[in-house]
C-alpha cells in the first residue's frame, strides 16, 4: 500500500477518509475506523471527550493511545493508554513512556516517526498493513492498524488513537 500526501515521500501507509473502502481490512480495524467516523463533529476532529471506550469495549484490548506533545523540534509522542494485546506483543508495559524512547530504532529507520508526525500535523487518519516496525514478540511479523487523530478543540491534534491486529508467522492473529 503506497500513499503520498502533498510533498510527503512515499510511505507504506494509506491516508483515510469517509470515502475509504475498508472492506478488505480486518473487521476489528474497520469497526474502529467506522466508530471514529461516527464520533466526528461536522467539519472538525473528535476529541477524547467524544471517544467512549464502552462503545468499542471488545476492541479496547487492541487499542493504544499516544499523547501528542508539542516541542521546539516538532511533536513528540507519549503512550497514554496501552491495551492488553499490545502489552502482550510488546512484552512490556509502556504506558507513560515516550514512543521514541520505547522504540529508539524508529528515530533511525526510513519511515520511523513520519506517520505519527504526518497525523499530528495533518489531522488525517491512516491505515497500514505490513511488516512490524516496533519491537514485538518474535512470532509477530505482520501488523494491521488504523490510527485516528483526536483533538480536544476539534482542530489541533493532541492524541492519536490506534487499533492494531498482529499476525503470527502462521498467519493467525494475536
Amino acid at each position: 500500500m503506497r500513499s503520498t500526501g502533498g510533498d510527503m515521500p512515499k510511505t507504506d501507509w494509506l491516508v483515510c477518509s469517509e470515502a475509504t473502502d475498508s472492506t478488505g481490512w480486518d473487521p476489528q480495524i474497520a469497526e474502529f475506523f467506522r466508530y471514529w467516523l461516527s464520533i466526528c463533529p461536522v467539519g472538525r476532529l473528535p476529541g477524547r471527550q467524544h471517544f467512549d471506550p464502552l462503545h468499542i469495549a471488545k476492541l479496547m484490548a487492541r487499542v493504544w493511545m499516544l499523547d501528542v506533545v508539542a516541542g521546539l523540534s516538532g511533536p513528540r509522542f507519549r503512550y497514554r493508554l496501552v491495551g492488553t494485546k499490545e502489552v502482550e506483543t510488546l512484552q512490556r508495559e509502556v504506558t507513560g513512556h515516550w514512543l521514541d524512547e520505547a522504540h529508539p530504532h524508529l528515530v533511525e529507520t526510513r519511515y520511523g516517526l513520519k506517520r505519527f508526525i504526518f497525523m499530528a500535523e495533518s489531522g488525517q487518519p491512516t491505515y497500514r498493513k505490513g511488516e512490524v516496525n516496533f519491537s514485538h514478540h518474535r512470532d509477530h511479523r505482520i501488523v494491521e492498524n488504523c490510527m485516528v487523530p483526536l483533538a480536544r478543540d476539534g482542530v489541533s491534534v493532541d492524541l492519536i488513537a490506534v487499533c492494531s491486529v498482529l499476525y503470527r508467522l502462521d498467519g493467525s492473529q494475536n
